[in-house]
């Protein structure tokens, strides 16, 4: 079987907008991915390739067991910011992946804003 269009759309639009996202030592990347039952975001230092904070809702399955997948989104937005915020990072650049602003995505950023990360 080969990939989806929309897999392939998504890919399309997310190169595109990595043209202009860059993630600095001063100020790197919040990555965000979306599978179908969870969701991953890391925060990455483009200039030196490194990921510098991470954090993903496969581990979090077991604290939120009830709620929807924008809740699961929800807290790791929470625990990335305070990641973040443990390793002295304040500002970061959002890369959404390809996806829309809207329901996981927009929630783990929101939730991200609440803990502290400004972008």
């Amino acid at each position: 079987m080969g990939t989806s269009n929309k897999v392939v759309a998504r890919v399309r639009r997310h190169k595109r907008v990595r043209k202009a996202i860059f993630g600095s030592p001063d100020r790197p990347r919040l990555s965000v991915y979306r599978s179908l039952n969870h969701v991953y975001a890391q925060i990455i230092d483009d200039l030196s390739g490194k990921t510098l904070v991470a954090s993903s809702s496969l581990n979090q399955a077991d604290v939120v067991k009830e709620g929807s997948k924008s809740d699961l989104a929800k807290w790791v937005g929470e625990d990335i910011a305070r990641l973040a915020k443990d390793k002295n990072i304040g500002a970061v650049v959002f890369d959404r992946g390809g996806y829309l602003y809207h329901g996981r995505v927009k929630a783990l950023a929101e939730a991200a804003r609440a803990g502290g990360l400004i972008f």
